[in-house]
């Protein structure tokens, strides 16, 4: 754990210097698409406490994998895992509809407690992590200057992985509101849909994240007429 030092100068002496620990790198965990998702971020004073809620990836989904990762890059892979564990017994429901509260606390001894909860039953599941990794000051300068050095490509990275989500995401809810509601569209309308969702279901199978925002709109503009 890294100390920042606070200084309060009166009048030409040093009354008092305060050292504050702070977290060396930011602490998260892996989301959709493999991407890191930052709960605390480096230099943090500790003690602190953050909390974030998340959803699941797919339809009736009783089950979620936290992995517990620190470092800057923007995806998960890239930087050191501290740890994982299993939110099992989550109640059957379309996917994106669950609240799986995921919460970081950081005690004054950099040990971080991770939890996840799920809101609709209570269930909660933890697991106890030191805040450095077992990382000396050397590798935390390395992984801060490796993020810095990568900050362009992984940013690219982390927008082809959302633009996926975000595409995903639209086909999975065109799709189900044509299974329900279908009949009821127009069949020249119902038939744009279906093309646009099989366009955008082609995309997805490259990286192309520009390819895959364009097709993303072309479906959207076609469920909404």
């Amino acid at each position: 754990i890294g100390a920042a030092i606070q200084a309060g100068v009166l009048q030409g002496d040093v009354k008092d210097v305060l050292l504050l620990d702070v977290t060396p790198l930011s602490l998260g965990i892996e989301t959709l698409g493999g991407v890191f998702t930052r709960i605390i971020d480096r230099n943090t004073t500790i003690p602190t406490k953050k909390s974030q809620v998340f959803s699941t990836a797919e339809e009736n989904q009783s089950a979620v994998t936290i992995r517990v990762f620190q470092g800057e890059r923007e995806m998960a892979a890239d930087n050191k895992m501290l740890g994982q564990f299993d939110l099992m017994g989550i109640p059957p429901a379309p996917r994106g509809m669950p609240q799986i509260e995921v919460t970081f606390d950081i005690d004054a001894n950099g040990i971080v407690n991770v939890s996840a909860k799920d809101k609709a039953t209570g269930k909660e599941q933890q697991i106890r992590i030191q805040a450095s990794g077992g990382l000396s000051e050397a590798d935390i300068e390395k992984m801060v200057k490796d993020a810095e050095a990568n900050a362009e490509a992984d940013k690219k990275r982390r927008e082809a992985v959302t633009a996926k989500n975000e595409a995903d995401g639209l086909v999975h809810s065109t799709e189900k509101a044509l299974a329900e509601h279908g009949s009821k569209v127009a069949e020249t309308e119902r038939r744009a849909i279906e093309d646009a969702v099989s366009d955008l279901k082609e995309a997805l199978k490259g990286d192309d994240a520009e390819a895959i925002k364009a097709k993303t709109q072309t479906l959207a503009q076609a469920s909404m007429k």
